[in-house]
């Protein structure tokens, strides 16, 4: 049985403490853990550590003062094979990164463990799970931790920023879709279709919003307000997972429909005769594609579960 290294942080000079828990952090291997020693509360260091590694490693206080503080820090083993893939990016954004690059569904088809999204993406496993703990190394700074955050703060931010996004790429894309079709659907009758596929698909999304803004997200709110802040307000009994399991289905369907933009475009494929503005359509169209798959990732891995887990507490 190996001992772990303990670190007696005291003896380390002021401006090296930090650097030097760095290094021993990023020689674990996964599931591997090592020991701090302090004089004082090393919180500090874990929200700097969350921040530049990521939601990789767990915290647990074997001694809290009040003269010294021990914790040990432990890098979080590799994902089980059971794991599903939306679980797995909703515990590492970088590793989101690398099942879209493989081109793995992890948001509406976030259910699914290694094996099955592989499968399905013509990708060997093998090269899933080692691209996956390519990541797990690295020592760049994560990106945000929405897992950690509370998911009434969380709602705030989808709509801030996604369903803000959405609206305001709506009617640039649809007027571009519109315009693109009539230049050169002679020469490319597809743009017809795209164009009233497009404009379909954008309503149904503003209509999908509006129903999360005005019905799910304000109870996922009051429901918050009710089992963490104890203030009595009244919950609609069962709403809030009736309504997930609508979001959820219709997501479903909005990621059908990116699939079928895909296929329509060859990939967004530019003709040789393309101008400017085909061109921008279909870069407008790959954008909104990359923010609405987080954007699905967020509800689907993150807020609907906890939102659901709270509703059952």
């Amino acid at each position: 049985m190996s001992t772990i290294q303990t670190l007696d942080v005291t003896q380390i000079p002021p401006r090296l403490k930090h650097p030097t828990i760095f290094q021993h952090f990023d020689a674990l291997n996964a599931g591997e853990a090592f020991l701090i020693l302090n004089d004082h509360d090393p919180k500090p260091l874990y929200y700097q550590l969350l921040g530049e590694r990521g939601n990789i490693f767990t915290w647990d206080y074997l001694e809290a003062g009040p003269q010294w503080w021990q914790v040990k820090i432990a890098k979080k083993p590799a994902a089980a094979p059971s794991d599903t893939v939306g679980a797995i990016a909703a515990k590492d954004l970088r590793k989101a990164e690398v099942f879209k690059k493989m081109g793995i569904d992890f948001c509406c088809g976030g259910n699914k463990t290694i094996q099955e999204a592989a499968a399905e993406a013509g990708v060997a496993e093998v090269d899933v799970k080692a691209a996956l703990e390519a990541v797990e190394n690295q020592t760049q700074k994560a990106s945000q931790d929405f897992n950690s955050w509370e998911i009434d703060f969380l709602t705030d931010y989808i709509v801030q920023a996604h369903h803000r996004y959405v609206k305001d790429a709506s009617a640039i894309i649809d007027q571009l879709a519109d315009k693109v079709a009539q230049h050169h659907g002679t020469n490319h009758p597809e743009l017809f279709e795209l164009s009233q596929k497009t404009h379909a698909f954008l309503s149904d999304m503003n209509s999908h919003m509006l129903k999360e803004e005005k019905i799910l997200f304000p109870q996922i709110k009051l429901l918050v307000q009710k089992k963490r802040d104890h203030q009595n307000v009244t919950v609609s009994d069962g709403l809030i997972s009736a309504a997930i399991k609508m979001m959820i289905t219709e997501h479903e369907v909005s990621g059908e429909d990116l699939k079928f933009f895909r296929k329509l475009t060859n990939e967004y494929s530019l003709p040789t005769d393309a101008c400017n503005s085909y061109a921008y359509l279909f870069d407008k169209m790959k954008e909104f594609e990359s923010d609405l798959l987080l954007h699905i990732h967020l509800e689907n891995n993150i807020l609907f579960p906890k939102a659901l887990a709270l509703e059952q507490a």
